[in-house]
């Protein structure tokens, strides 16, 4: 099953497709932390990246596309993925098509408020990367990562500026691939308006189409 993961920032794409993954065990791609990973390697390319990431702006396409088409070559995809931040352009998805077959898009769905609330409280460690909600998924110390002791910070993506023009940059840029995988049939719309404890809820509606993929499969 190739999943992609659509949805504006914060919607919790990150957080259903860790859930997804684990359950199904087929890998999440996470193009944030692919790029992370190339800005903390302090690689050519990672400190291009890092002027886009720090604005709430696009990463060029064709940047993108190399990272993830590298990725998605490696052995551990041969089964599938929830790819989770990619495509966010017209130009990547017909990319795409060309080294990939994606066989669903799921777009999930949240108010603005319900996004600025999660982006605006969350918090993200330093040395392992795990994230906290300092209402959700507080640390059990304020400012301290309980898996690894590192010290926790606020993104510079995500202070109140950044977020609103992370939205914008989503209306303007990408909701354009929601209308290309509803064209091709691909796109399954899901509420993600729930509060943290309601995950299920929302990985429940994921459920319904993936059982569906695997009984066309057999047919």
């Amino acid at each position: 099953m190739n999943i992609v993961m659509l949805g504006s920032p914060g919607v919790g794409k990150g957080t259903y497709a860790k859930i997804l993954s684990d359950k199904y065990n087929i890998p999440r791609i996470s193009v944030g932390d692919l790029f992370r990973k190339a800005i903390r390697d302090e690689t050519e390319l990672g400190k291009k990246i890092r002027g886009y990431v720090s604005r709430g702006d696009l990463v060029p396409d064709e940047m993108v596309i190399e990272l993830v088409k590298e990725r998605l070559q490696e052995d551990d995809c041969k089964n599938g993925f929830f790819l989770d931040g990619f495509p966010r352009t017209i130009a990547q998805a017909e990319a795409m098509e060309k080294f990939k077959k994606v066989d669903k898009a799921f777009n999930f769905v949240a108010s603005d408020g319900v996004i600025m609330s999660r982006l605006g409280g969350r918090r993200t460690c330093r040395e392992c990367g795990a994230i906290y909600h300092v209402e959700n998924i507080p640390s059990k110390v304020e400012g301290v990562c309980d898996r690894c002791g590192g010290g926790l910070y606020q993104r510079s993506d995500e202070t109140s500026q950044a977020i609103k023009n992370r939205l914008r940059v989503y209306r303007e840029k990408t909701k354009p691939v929601i209308d290309y995988f509803r064209k091709k049939g691909l796109l399954a719309d899901i509420d993600a308006n729930y509060q943290f404890e309601e995950v299920d809820k929302v990985i429940s509606q994921c459920e319904r189409h993936l059982q569906n993929l695997s009984q066309d499969s057999r047919r």
